[in-house]
């Protein structure tokens, strides 16, 4: 089997489920793939092709993080951080690349007086309320 031993290994709980469409030929030749040993399995053959196509563009991906000014990776805010940012007078800006979540016990009326903007490439984990009342400053 081929695989990059340096490569993050996912956990089930440090994932997002997505679904793709694959025409039956594309289909096939993963499943060859895995049939000859190549891969473990599908989701081995496509987590690989991901991540490769991710180091092909790697320049360009370390660029535009740079001129976006996001956060790369897990980004948490806590309700502690949501209130000190409100007693000093400041609005956040949450850019992240990656995970990004306000903690459970932050309420909407919270999340609204002190978060400006939420632009996240990837996944944010939030209270359904908290989602709903930052709907209109989501990018």
């Amino acid at each position: 089997m081929v695989s990059d031993v340096n490569a993050p290994k996912t956990k089930v709980g440090d994932s997002e489920k997505i679904t793709i469409n694959l025409g039956y030929v594309d289909l096939g030749h993963v499943d060859l793939l895995v049939q000859e040993g190549f891969y473990a399995n599908r989701t081995d053959f496509i987590r690989t092709a991901i991540r490769n196509q991710i180091d092909r563009h790697g320049d360009a991906v370390r660029q535009a993080v740079t001129r976006k000014s996001v956060d790369l990776g897990l980004r948490h805010y806590t309700r502690d951080d949501l209130e000190a940012a409100r007693d000093a007078g400041r609005m956040l800006d949450i850019r992240v690349l990656g995970l990004a979540t306000i903690a459970q016990d932050v309420t909407p009326e919270l999340a609204r007086a002190t978060i400006a903007s939420v632009a996240v490439l990837g996944a944010l984990h939030a209270s359904a309320a908290v989602k709903a009342a930052l709907a209109d400053r989501m990018r």
